[in-house]
């Protein structure tokens, strides 16, 4: 029976086996819910006392009281986190998701609705609007979660989290190719563009010498001729800095909020100029490699994932060890259980001292390892394909959203992605052994013990066979 006679139910047009629809069933959605709840309390206006009349004259009531100025009322909280759980799970744009919901009834199911929809969800924008919202400790609760529901079916012991294996790698940011001829025209024309923006009337833009001073020394590398291509590059040089100096001069009759707002850009172009200069690090600060992402560092160097972090910079890989499994022994506080082996590779060496709280093998301490330890260190490589699938299939390629704060939310949600593929394969994989773990957690199992006679269905001698028919 359906509440609505012209509209069937998606659980009636569905598979219920498929496994994103048990995981959907398995899921703690009212945990989540409850736990993120928090971060977008509304807000309500302080009513305001006026004068009115009615039919025995006048009298004071309270105007605008208990009107929330938090905006449209807000979509569903299961939809957006299962939005997000898609998104990195299928290696979907913000855009391609939602377009993708709209045409794919499983999602739909999974996202908590009851009928199917053609229409979006939500404006992609939504999408990120709530991602920003969450925060780190929001999206590391998703991922959290997921190592739960991966307990709660028995898909892993317990006893396999404590021994995790940490690696580095280098997440690419969605700017352009860093050359210098590059950055100067971006620089020039982003000087312009605030100075005109703030009333400043300069006496030269150079717009139309600036491009095409790009184009020449575009050719002129593409040719290695290189001396003349340096030639082009001291001329754009020259240009940005003629007009950061004149607006320096201009800017002083300005408000302070104003001096601020060009003060920002005046230094971004006053770095760009240096570094271009002398091709290496001005004052011991970073190079800077994008405009409007100056958080940039240029580097050149199937298990369950357990933990995720961004780190700024190009620190050395032992010093970010103490604080990645940190963040995973507070996302294991809810399984009862932390990290007690680290096995890593010989990057993490000589960080003993710094974490006495678990003990770290690699291979520089062989001769103190038992033949248990060394079989499992051989193990460490197979974190090196599961980055690459963090890649290749989860976004973790190339990062699009903005600042520090982006890169972190963004490696947290591919870790969460993959591992609801990881899921979504292991529940795949057990079949009808798992639903039989579920029905003896409600007490089902003799029922199901019953219906396996009279099928005629043959038992799995062990955990690695699937369930099939006589």
């Amino acid at each position: 029976m359906t509440d609505d006679f012209f509209r069937n139910r998606l659980d009636q047009m569905i598979d219920l086996r498929h496994p994103l629809a048990v995981l959907a069933n398995r899921m703690p959605w009212q945990e989540i819910e409850a736990s993120l709840a928090q971060r977008w309390a509304r807000q309500f206006k302080a009513g305001k006392k006026i004068e009115d009349l009615d039919l025995f004259g006048s009298v004071s009531v309270v105007a605008g009281g208990g009107v929330s100025n938090a905006g449209r009322p807000r979509l569903p909280t299961r939809l957006m986190v299962a939005l997000l759980y898609l998104k990195h799970a299928f290696n979907e744009s913000d855009e391609d998701v939602i377009q993708r919901w709209g045409e794919t009834p499983t999602w739909q199911y999974f996202s908590g609705n009851e009928y199917f929809e053609h229409q979006w969800p939500c404006d992609p924008t939504q999408l990120g609007r709530f991602r920003k919202a969450l925060g780190e400790e929001g999206v590391e609760e998703l991922l959290a979660r997921t190592m739960e529901v991966a307990v709660t079916l028995k898909l892993i012991a317990k006893k396999e989290l404590t021994r995790v294996i940490v690696d580095s790698t280098v997440q690419e940011k969605a700017v352009a190719h860093p050359t210098d001829s590059k950055l100067l025209e971006t620089a020039r024309s982003k000087v312009v563009e605030v100075a005109k923006a703030n009333g400043i009337e300069l006496k030269q833009t150079y717009a139309k010498e600036g491009q095409l001073l790009g184009y020449k020394a575009g050719r002129y590398a593409h040719a290695r001729q290189f001396k003349r291509m340096r030639k082009v590059i001291k001329r754009q040089r020259t240009i940005v800095g003629r007009l950061q100096r004149e607006v320096a001069r201009k800017m002083t009759t300005l408000s302070q909020a104003v001096q601020e707002t060009l003060g920002q850009t005046y230094d971004k172009a006053k770095r760009l100029v240096a570094q271009t200069a002398s091709r290496k690090a001005v004052d011991n600060r970073a190079k800077l490699y994008s405009w409007h992402a100056p958080e940039v560092e240029c580097i050149s160097k199937g298990n369950l994932i357990v933990g995720a972090r961004s780190f700024a910079g190009n620190p050395y890989d032992g010093h970010t060890m103490h604080e990645q499994i940190e963040q995973s022994a507070i996302l294991m506080q809810g399984l009862g259980i932390k990290p007690e082996v680290v096995y890593a590779d010989l990057g993490y060496r000589g960080v003993d001292k710094d974490n006495p709280a678990f003990e770290i093998k690699h291979r520089g301490k062989d001769k103190r390892l038992t033949d248990e330890e060394r079989r499992l260190l051989k193990r460490r490589q197979a974190i090196e394909p599961i980055i690459g699938r963090l890649k290749a299939d989860h976004r973790m390629d190339r990062c699009h959203l903005k600042g520090s704060e982006g890169d972190a939310l963004h490696a947290v949600l591919c870790a969460a992605g993959y591992n609801i593929r990881w899921l979504l394969r292991m529940i795949a994989k057990k079949g009808l052994g798992l639903l039989l773990c579920l029905l003896q957690a409600s007490g089902l199992a003799g029922l199901f013990e019953k219906l396996v006679e009279n099928i005629g269905l043959n038992r799995p001698q062990n955990s690695d066979q699937r369930w099939a028919l006589a």
